[in-house]
């Protein structure tokens, strides 16, 4: 069975240093990316992420600053892994709390503006976890009887959710076989940015989720209290977090004018 797709829809995994989205960076990237016609195209970078790689995290992944010493930096390949995923949705296990914030931090830090206004995502993990609640290996093995060999290796990692995936639709009968639906169905709460700081209320306003302003307005807030857009920008936030507050504010100002 193929997926139904209207466009292409490009599975991706992340090898990083660490699981802070705002100042982990990138070591591995690996794309499945499938085409409507179902060609499947892939695309792996090594990355060297311009700072030591903690123990912890290459004793998960296994890649270690000296495999990523000739490696180029996120920011050399930027231009040519949003020229991959271009026009693409994107799909993942644990991508929409993971791995699409962090690569949109990797690709805003490089100077390309990524947007995901456009796009559709499909979180795999959401989706077994709604349905089985395991992890991708148990995944791998329920859906497809298959064993994960090379776990954390981004590639690996990635052919198996994508396999997981199209298990996962010949198994539900409720489950799709429709981006849009997959892209609803595999999503949390829903959020303004990609790390959850701003959130929808019921009447789809953007609102604080965390913090003193928690369940305020964000219009509200920048006009009650100005200086706080100023304090956000300069904290410790995520890039898209900041650049979706940016566009409120120049929003709310073009409305006043």
């Amino acid at each position: 069975m193929n997926l139904n797709l209207n466009r292409p829809l490009c599975f991706f995994d992340l090898e990083t240093t660490g699981i802070d989205i705002a100042n982990d960076r990138i070591v591995e990237i690996a794309i499945l990316k499938l085409m409507p016609d179902g060609e499947k195209r892939e695309k792996v970078w090594l990355v060297n992420p311009g700072c030591p790689i903690p123990q912890a995290a290459s004793d998960v992944h296994g890649i270690t600053d000296d495999k990523v010493a000739d490696a180029p930096s996120f920011k050399q390949i930027a231009a040519d892994v949003n020229s991959f995923i271009d026009n693409s949705d994107l799909a993942g296990y644990n991508s929409d709390r993971f791995d699409i914030p962090l690569l949109a931090e990797e690709m805003l830090r490089a100077e390309f503006d990524f947007d995901l206004s456009t796009r559709k995502t499909v979180d795999v993990q959401t989706i077994f976890h709604k349905m089985e609640k395991r992890t991708l290996t148990a995944a791998l093995k329920f859906y497809c009887d298959q064993t994960l060999e090379n776990a954390h290796s981004a590639l690996a990692d990635t052919q198996a959710t994508h396999d997981v995936l199209q298990a996962q639709i010949e198994r539900y009968d409720d489950l799709q076989n429709d981006i849009s639906f997959l892209s609803e169905f595999s999503s949390h709460r829903k959020t303004a940015d990609l790390a959850g700081f701003i959130v929808f209320n019921s009447k789809e306003q953007e609102c604080f989720g965390f913090g003193k302003h928690k369940g305020k307005t964000v219009e509200q807030v920048l006009e009650q209290e100005p200086g706080y857009f100023g304090w956000l920008l300069n904290a410790d936030f995520p890039r898209y977090t900041k650049k979706i507050l940016t566009q409120i504010r120049l929003r709310k100002l073009n409305s006043n004018s």
